[in-house]
């Protein structure tokens, strides 16, 4: 049982740990000759800067004589070109700029000048240095602690690029197992949120993986409570008969899910009562009778054709009056794409106002079988699943995936042919078939 998606599973997590650990040995090569050319580029740049300190101009003193010559011809000049009508400036300022323009061609700096030209000096000196802190900062690796260094010898961290890479292939191996899209989605959804970014201890990832990957599909089964014992606690504060009412498409197993639950009540000591309201498929009223004999219980029945909703009224009826505890509703096939017949089981669940709805589903049917319950339990609203054929099943999709659309449990498993081969559903035993 579900022993494909058991090997694929298993096959997967070997996969998924030898390629993580291969990408940690690639990446580690790849930076070796990067940390070593780190190192060079460190050792270039350690340059200690040089601070140059400005000139200072030695002034040569001039006499007053010659200054007095000096502003002697250029007060000519500056009067020769007021006469031409060019005059900008006052004579003083004139005379001035003309001097400051002498003192500089022969070296002679003010003061101000002076101080500014060697704080920019400076002020250059300070930014090269600067500059070679921050080359200093960029090439030189940071150093780490020794636990720090140990940690990473022995964890790996999950990047989200990586986890896109391994989790392609589960995605597949899912899609392949009958598992839904959506569900598909969902579990992507639980398996990135516990395992990007998070440190995993190298001897243990395929570990790490198995147990995300089995949390995130206990997250979408559902036990469920023991019908049986629903029925007898029922039974304590009520005279009424349980009624359950069995609804599918044609060919799913209906009729013999229903004779093994029988068989199940009456194990456990109660009374049943079968409702032949398949009253459309050729043969099946036969078919219904022919489980009723081999059990010995009683079964209601109509004519072919006739209301299937009055069928299971006096089915339930005769529970009544017989005082039999349980009424087991038998429906005709409905496709779930035939809105008609769906709206006829409507009328059935008015009229019978059964305490269970169950629907019944092959397992090996896949999506299929994800798209009638979804159908069904839109209209209708089931209870809970009864999936027959699960001893043949080998993918086990079906189960995660209608557990997940309805959000309601699988209640029982059909087995295998017999009437005791009617297993009541655990999710914990479901995921051990599966490997996890």
């Amino acid at each position: 049982m579900f022993g494909f998606l058991k090997e694929k599973l298993k096959s997967w997590f070997g996969k998924s740990k030898s390629e993580i650990e291969t990408k940690e040995k690639e990446k580690a090569v790849a930076k070796a000759p990067k940390k070593k050319e780190a190192e060079k580029k460190g050792k270039k740049t350690e340059v200690k800067p040089v601070k140059v300190k400005p000139v200072k101009v030695e002034k040569r003193k001039r006499s007053k004589q010659e200054l007095d010559e000096e502003r002697k011809l250029t007060k000519q000049v500056f009067s020769d070109i007021e006469k031409e009508g060019l005059e900008i400036k006052s004579p003083e300022e004139k005379i001035e700029d003309k001097i400051q323009d002498l003192e500089r061609q022969e070296g002679i700096l003010p003061e101000k000048e002076q101080v500014e030209e060697e704080l920019a000096s400076e002020a250059e000196s300070e930014a090269e240095e600067e500059k070679i802190e921050e080359v200093k900062k960029i090439e030189q690796p940071k150093k780490l602690g020794f636990f720090e260094r140990l940690k990473r010898v022995f964890t790996y961290q999950l990047s989200p690029e990586r986890f896109e890479e391994i989790f392609s292939e589960l995605e597949m191996l899912l899609l392949e197992s009958n598992v839904a899209l959506e569900v598909v989605e969902k579990l992507k959804e639980e398996l990135s949120k516990e395992l990007v970014g998070k440190e995993l201890k190298k001897e243990k990832i395929e570990f790490e993986i198995k147990e995300a990957l089995k949390r995130a599909i206990e997250k979408i089964l559902i036990d469920p409570e023991d019908t049986i014992k629903e029925i007898k606690e029922f039974k304590k504060i009520s005279k009424e008969p349980y009624t359950i009412l069995f609804f599918g498409i044609n060919g799913a197993g209906k009729t013999t899910s229903i004779a093994k639950f029988a068989y199940l009540c009456q194990k456990n000591k109660l009374s049943v009562v079968l409702a032949a309201a398949d009253t459309f498929r050729a043969a099946s009223i036969e078919q219904i009778s022919i489980h009723a004999d081999r059990l010995g219980v009683k079964v209601i029945k109509h004519e072919y054709n006739s209301d299937p909703s009055a069928v299971a009224f006096d089915a339930i009826k005769y529970a009544k009056s017989n005082k039999i505890d349980v009424v087991l509703v038998d429906t005709a096939g409905r496709m779930h794409t035939k809105e008609n017949l769906l709206q006829e089981m409507e009328k059935i669940c008015r009229v019978t106002k059964p305490n269970l709805k169950v629907f019944v589903a092959e397992a090996i049917a896949g999506n299929d079988a994800t798209e009638q319950a979804k159908a069904f339990n839109e209209l209708i609203g089931i209870d809970g699943s009864i999936l027959s054929k699960t001893d043949v099943d080998e993918k086990g999709g079906t189960i995660i995936s209608i557990s997940f659309i309805t959000k309601k449990p699988i209640l029982y498993l059909g087995i295998g042919q017999n009437y005791e081969d009617l297993e009541l559903f655990n999710k914990k035993r479901f995921i051990e078939r599966l490997g996890l």
